[in-house]
């Protein structure tokens, strides 16, 4: 029997699980998130699993059952039901220069344009913040279930552009504002983690 292969740069919890990669079974922290609270923020170097614990969480959510076979979260202890799905929003800064302002706002609203898309909701305006706390509700309401929010490196177009003092604050104020919609939405929310390199504090985003 050959030996697991090392799951160097992988990112997907599907690939991992499917395509014959070693698997440190992290799944426990799922579960205990999800019945301990609602609002997580992780702040870890790059290169530590975020990305990947962003994607294992989506998976859980998406009720992919058959990915978690033999794991944690697929026992009687986990207490996790996944004949229950959620409707999963997820927002990846990881890709891509965001050189500018533009870049940003773009990608947000690309990232909005797709969700409404998906969830076949009449296409919104205005800023991102503005069309994300329409959104959810909307979102939540179709599909009958709290919605997942996931953000993998929220400070990323701020670390990005720390050279540019200017450029940074226009960044930390976009994001602030999209961010900062998230928080009146509590009632259409069931989990929200942001991931990061930057300390809760330290961008001023919140």
């Amino acid at each position: 029997m050959s030996s697991p292969k090392l799951p160097i740069g992988i990112q997907s919890f599907s690939e991992m699980r499917t395509g014959g990669y070693a698997y440190v079974d992290k799944t426990w922290f799922i579960s205990d998130l999800a019945r301990k609270g609602k609002y997580y923020f992780l702040s870890r170097p790059r290169r530590f699993g975020k990305s990947l614990f962003i994607d294992t969480l989506d998976c859980a959510f998406s009720g992919r059952k058959e990915l978690f076979s033999g794991l944690y979260l697929d026992s009687p202890e986990a207490e996790w039901d996944f004949t229950i799905t959620y409707p999963v929003l997820r927002v990846d800064f990881a890709g891509g220069a965001l050189s500018q302002i533009s870049d940003l706002i773009n990608r947000l609203t690309s990232t909005l344009d797709g969700w409404e898309e998906f969830y076949e909701i009449e296409k919104s305006s205005g800023d991102p913040g503005d069309r994300l706390l329409a959104l959810i509700p909307k979102i939540a309401k179709k599909t009958g279930k709290q919605v997942v929010i996931l953000v993998d490196e929220y400070d990323r177009p701020i670390l990005d552009n720390i050279g540019d003092i200017n450029l940074m604050q226009e960044m930390r104020d976009c994001l602030k504002n999209f961010y900062g919609a998230i928080k009146p939405l509590d009632l259409h929310l069931k989990f929200v983690l942001l991931t990061g390199v930057s300390k809760f504090a330290k961008t001023g985003i919140f």
